[in-house]
């Protein structure tokens, strides 16, 4: 059995899809009606009916996440370490409590935990950075420790941007690149680190498997690229000109801090430990990700 939080989302969809088509037995945990057990409200802890659904899960598949893709109100900050932070140390407390444990606790978490780092190479030995979305993320992966301490194989998963169909970074750039109307953000030259959803899935499911593998991972290519080549690449797929910059303070007025955190952050980062369990990606390169993503049925 796999419990899976965050399962209606765009990458929680396609990953408990794929769990299915194998023949895993996949129990949900979240707000919506359709979920097998409901997210506790508030800042309440699991009741007894969760606790027994966590009880002897080959995996917990912790996914669930408020998006960081709009302006980093003082509001909005706080819900995004709720979401992320609180509720990842509520679940893991959850995971430590049962008999038997889950045998494995899986984490989202994400490359913004590096900071903005120019042309540097990051791997999961890189430290992080000092920004607001870098701290969220190391408080978001020191959240797990209960469930470290209670014995479960603990892996947190440093997504890269996600490219697939139907949701996600390019669900918001397809409308505006069709018409035409996209282009490289700020100088173009920070470092995007992507991975195409397809991969994703897969490295999840590995990271399921794989039970020597634990602590950080980063889930993104091999071959990140500057933003100026997403965006020409994207374009060129669209079979639309991305001749239209958006400057950096341009964004940095509709964004605020958000800007600099996400949409101008560079991070070039290396899948060392997938890298070396041998793991090989369908989609390698950004050309590949966005063909498959935007000539998909789901589009």
């Amino acid at each position: 059995m796999i419990v899976v939080t965050g399962a209606r989302g765009f990458i929680g969809s396609a990953v408990c899809a794929a769990l299915r088509a194998r023949g895993d037995r996949v129990v949900t945990v979240g707000r919506g009606p359709d979920a097998n057990v409901a997210w506790p409200p508030g800042e309440a802890e699991f009741d007894t009916a969760a606790l027994t659904v966590l009880a002897g899960a080959r995996a917990v598949v912790h996914l669930a996440g408020e998006s960081i893709g709009v302006r980093w109100t003082e509001a909005r900050k706080r819900e995004i370490v709720r979401s992320r932070v609180v509720n990842t140390g509520r679940l893991a407390r959850a995971a430590a409590t049962v008999i038997p444990t889950p045998a494995a606790f899986l984490s989202a978490s994400g490359v913004g935990y590096y900071g903005s780092r120019g042309d540097e190479w990051l791997d999961e030995s890189s430290s992080t950075g000092t920004d607001f979305l870098s701290e969220v993320t190391r408080l978001w992966e020191g959240a797990t420790e209960p469930a470290r301490e209670a014995g479960m194989r603990v892996v947190c998963m440093r997504f890269g941007v996600v490219l697939g169909p139907g949701g996600g970074m390019l669900a918001k750039l397809r409308l505006p690149f069709s018409l035409g109307l996209g282009g490289r953000l700020g100088s173009g030259q920070q470092w995007l680190s992507w991975i195409s959803l397809n991969d994703l899935v897969r490295v999840v499911l590995r990271l399921i498997d794989h039970s020597g593998i634990e602590g950080a991972v980063n889930v993104a290519s091999a071959t990140p690229v500057r933003n100026e080549e997403f965006t020409a690449t994207l374009g060129r797929v669209l079979r639309r000109p991305a001749v239209l910059p958006v400057p950096a303070f341009a964004l940095r007025a509709m964004f605020g801090e958000m800007a600099d955190g996400a949409a101008l952050a560079s991070q070039r980062v290396r899948p060392a430990r997938l890298q070396a369990a041998g793991f090989v990606f369908d989609q390698p390169t950004i050309d590949d990700a966005l063909c498959a993503a935007l000539k998909s049925p789901g589009r």
